[in-house]
């Protein structure tokens, strides 16, 4: 489904879920409103990607969250497809892409509720494709963000992504059901920016530095710190 313009898609994709029928993309052309994660504003650009996946009831679990995880591995297969190359992008825990170390793409899930039964997954995928933010419009220790035809150079427009986008989350979501989280795991963290490099992880209560070793089981964060072996399972991430 293509939009010339909502306020937000996952907003878009909670309003659709009960005349809708699941999984179901959902694109908008432009966003009045769209929001990255913990409410945070997520400044849409015209030529930029905004699209929402909206997920059946039965997906949401004690999993859901991995989907994060499943998107972003997407996401890579998809702008390797469109750029034809793979050396400039990386995945940055928990959702976001680099591109040459700037910020690309953010990726925020949503639970949707409709009813007391039925809770939907929607996840949300804003790419900066053809113009970023300028720095100042950005918090102070924000990344610096990047678009695709600004680091690479080739112009690739939010239907031709999304046509790229669409199966290859089927095809890692496919894995993810039948195989389970530990492929995902293995290819995310062969994708993943910063690994073996010391790093800063910000929760609201504190600050944590140390080495990122992996992630576990549960997509959470570990870190090597001088004090001890850290599980952080949300923070923001600061190289």
């Amino acid at each position: 489904m293509i939009l010339a313009e909502t306020d937000s898609t996952n907003e878009e994709a909670a309003r659709r879920a009960p005349y809708v029928e699941p999984p179901i993309w959902i694109l908008a052309l432009r966003q009045t409103s769209p929001r990255g994660r913990r409410g945070r504003g997520w400044v849409s650009l015209e030529g930029n990607f905004g699209a929402t996946l909206l997920l059946p009831p039965k997906e949401v679990s004690s999993t859901s969250a991995l989907y994060g995880f499943v998107a972003g591995l997407a996401l890579f297969d998809a702008l390797v497809a469109v750029v034809g190359r793979h050396d400039p992008f990386a995945l940055k825990w928990p959702n976001d892409m680099l591109l040459h170390g700037g910020k690309l793409a953010g990726i925020l899930l949503e639970s949707v509720s409709q009813g007391a039964a039925a809770r939907y997954l929607a996840i949300g995928i804003g790419v900066n494709l053809a113009d970023a933010p300028a720095a100042a419009d950005m918090a102070a220790d924000a990344l610096r963000p990047v678009s695709l035809a600004g680091g690479t150079g080739q112009a690739v427009s939010p239907a031709e992504l999304l046509a790229a986008l669409a199966p290859a989350f089927a095809a890692w979501e496919r894995k993810f059901a039948e195989r389970g989280f530990a492929p995902v795991r293995e290819t995310w963290l062969a994708r993943a920016a910063g690994l073996g490099r010391t790093i800063t992880a910000r929760t609201p209560s504190e600050e944590i530095t140390g080495v990122f070793e992996t992630i576990d089981a549960s997509g959470a964060l570990v870190l090597r710190t001088p004090a001890a072996r850290r599980v952080i399972a949300a923070a923001d991430v600061h190289f």
